[in-house]
């Protein structure tokens, strides 16, 4: 069973500060949906409301169609997993995770079985009679997420699970919970600053600043489609133009920078003040020939070798860098330092969009 959520108009003030300005967002049952933005955004502030120890300042929330104003976190279909997973360091694992059916009532063999299942769900079939201390970080990951299933909740609440791992290990437990979510079917709400982790797992994503949802879209969506600059420079790298926009027509527009009129699509809300340019990297070319579209000359700086992709670093002639992805694709030709080019890119593949959307 799994509920959706709603958050009408909900705003949270403490004392003079709004840390959440005017929420509004509709959850699907079922749903993996994450809240991502930069420390002190507000998205920690709208998971705390959702569970119930945070009331909003005004505005309501309703899990599964009803009111929640008023319910204590206990009487709400929520599990909460915090940051520092909490586990009990004296309690046997399956102890840990049936700790919550305990709590109602439910007899030891019937929490020791419930509790089995768990960890047979979640790949830990033999750690039922270990302790904390003898689990990994990972591990740890999971069986805080059979304990917080055990309640059978319908919304699962996770506050940046993952910060404390490392690399490879939050690669894996992104593909884990994922998979979690799925068999189980429960709506999980997902806090995060890491952008590869919201755009790994979620269905969708909603970008925060400053208190404020500015993009509410699918992970391909808020990548390729973002709607103002904030959501564009979050979530992924660009090269920034600023400029002005002249001749707007049929969604495209002309925007005349220091380095000569370039043309992009044209965001909405993109006329007015403090508009730039936005091209990713990877949507950059660099040619040894001018007279391609939207063409600037350069002249390579610096060559930094990513892996996947060769990151080429260069130089305008007002002092601006520009920054072109070359897939490391065993035969692709990278230019020395020094070297000439002229950096283009399709006007397609490029926005102007407008800044955050702030506080008025």
């Amino acid at each position: 069973m799994s509920a959706g959520i709603d958050l009408e108009n909900v705003c949270c003030d403490f004392g003079s500060f709004r840390a959440v300005d005017t929420a509004n967002v509709s959850i699907e049952p079922g749903e993996f949906f994450s809240f991502l933005g930069p420390s002190g955004c507000g998205k920690t502030t709208i998971l705390r409301m959702i569970s119930g120890f945070i009331e909003p300042t005004h505005g309501q929330i309703r899990i599964g169609g009803m009111d929640m104003k008023g319910q204590r976190p206990n009487q709400r279909p929520t599990a909460l997993i915090f940051q520092n997973l909490a586990l009990f360091p004296l309690m046997p694992i399956w102890e840990n995770i049936s700790f919550g059916l305990e709590v109602r009532g439910v007899d030891k063999a019937a929490r020791r079985k419930r509790a089995q299942e768990l960890l047979d769900m979640v790949d830990l079939p033999d750690a039922a009679d270990k302790m904390v201390s003898q689990l990994s970080g990972g591990q740890k990951q999971r069986v805080a997420i059979a304990r917080a299933l055990a309640v059978e909740p319908k919304v699962m609440l996770l506050d940046e699970p993952l910060s404390a791992l490392d690399l490879k290990l939050r690669q894996h437990m992104r593909a884990e919970l994922r998979a979690i979510q799925k068999r189980t079917g429960v709506t999980f709400i997902y806090i995060t600053h890491d952008q590869g982790e919201a755009l790994a797992m979620s269905d969708r994503v909603g970008v925060m600043s400053q208190g404020r949802i500015q993009q509410i879209a699918t992970p391909r969506d808020i990548y390729n489609n973002p709607v103002n600059g904030f959501v564009a420079g979050f979530v992924g790298e660009n090269n920034v133009f600023t400029g002005s926009v002249v001749a707007p027509s049929a969604g495209m527009a002309g925007f005349d920078t220091g380095l000569g009129r370039l043309t992009a699509r044209l965001g909405d809300g993109a006329l007015g003040e403090g508009i730039k340019l936005y091209v990713r990297p990877e949507h950059t070319i660099l040619t040894e020939t001018e007279g391609a579209e939207n063409s600037v000359p350069v002249t390579v700086s610096e060559v930094s070798f990513e892996g996947a992709f060769i990151a080429v670093h260069a130089k305008a002639a007002n002092g601006q860098t520009l920054v072109a992805e070359v897939r490391n694709d065993g035969a692709a030709t990278v230019p020395a330092i020094g070297a000439k080019r002229f950096a283009s890119f399709n006007a397609a593949h490029a926005a102007i969009l407008p800044d955050a959307n702030t506080r008025g």
